[in-house]
């Protein structure tokens, strides 16, 4: 093999393997938002998960199977989802808080606004 071939081959890796810039970064490198800087529908929300509801959908609580690898990997049944209203959307909208673990201690929970593209870590 030529030496201009492996370095076009070389290259061709290169570009290849550069990360994009994208929002669908994993969650363990994602910003954070304080809890006081969520929406007001999102900071009761993380009150009735610490409280253990009562939830507003069926769905809340049920397991997140975090299909798109965007959150830290656990074992399944790891995280839960619950929506965060939001206003003047008749359906559960785009927005929700992921918690895992012991989710009424709320100590690792990500807040997404576009139905799961992109997560900010919550601290509290």
């Amino acid at each position: 093999m030529g030496i201009l071939r492996i370095l076009a081959i070389a290259a061709c890796c290169v570009v290849i393997g550069v990360p994009q810039a994208d929002a669908r970064r994993p969650a363990s490198s994602a910003p954070e938002i304080a809890a006081s800087k969520l929406p007001a529908e999102a900071q009761s929300t993380l009150a009735l998960i610490r409280d253990g509801g009562p939830f507003a959908y069926s769905r809340d609580g049920v397991v997140f199977g975090n299909r798109e690898r965007l959150l830290p990997q656990k074992p399944r049944g790891y995280y839960h989802e619950y929506t965060v209203k939001t206003p003047g959307v008749a359906t559960r909208g785009a927005r929700r808080i992921i918690c895992g673990g012991d989710v009424a201690a709320l100590d690792e929970c990500y807040y997404t606004d576009d139905h799961y593209q992109s997560f900010r870590r919550i601290r509290r």
